[in-house]
């Protein structure tokens, strides 16, 4: 292995680093859920749909988004085995972005009707998937397949973020679009390269 120059950072270590942020995040996502009601009497079914249907639904689009983002973090880092000041502090922004996902996600599912909280959540995801994105052209610095994936849950979050400020009961079901990222990565078929 080449040795570092001292303006250079092993990627491995910010792996490590977003294994935990990614993990932690992921968990705190859940820990305020059965907090989320007390009842007078033993709470029977439909209570219990009641009480927390939105805030499960509220959980899962937040985990489900966190893991698609940290899926890419991953595939992005295994391309750039060494990096440097900017991009690592880039990369820490992001990460950064992610710890903050409780918090959002807390106010989200507790009060996703107020379109102020439904705009504050789409917008953290809109930053989470801007950074996501910056981060893929920072190592790919051309156009392709890995970047118009990235740029798909942009260019959903920004019109989702819109759709929350004057209905925010339709805002997830525009958010969950986002995931068509995913398929525009798994469906992708590179051309074949010379001796392919």
């Amino acid at each position: 292995m080449t040795e570092l120059r001292p303006d250079q950072f092993e990627m491995r270590r910010l792996e490590s680093l977003s294994n935990t942020i990614f993990g932690v995040a992921m968990t705190l996502l859940a820990y305020d859920l059965p907090k989320a009601a007390v009842f007078t009497t033993a709470p029977d079914w439909s209570d219990l749909a009641r009480v927390y249907s939105g805030k499960l639904a509220g959980f899962a689009l937040s985990f489900i988004i966190a893991g698609v983002f940290w899926i890419s973090h991953h595939r992005r880092l295994a391309r750039q085995p060494v990096g440097g000041r900017g991009c690592v502090i880039l990369n820490l922004f992001f990460l950064l972005s992610i710890v903050l996902l409780p918090v959002t996600n807390g106010l989200y599912t507790n009060y996703g009707m107020s379109s102020a909280v439904a705009v504050l959540y789409g917008l953290h995801l809109t930053a989470i998937a801007g950074l996501n994105a910056w981060l893929w052209w920072t190592i790919l610095g051309r156009w392709s397949h890995e970047i118009m994936a990235s740029m798909f849950p942009l260019a959903v979050f920004i019109p989702g973020t819109i759709v929350a400020a004057f209905a925010p009961q339709v805002a997830p079901f525009v958010w969950f679009i986002a995931f068509g990222g995913l398929l525009i990565q798994r469906f992708y078929v590179a051309p074949a390269g010379p001796g392919a």
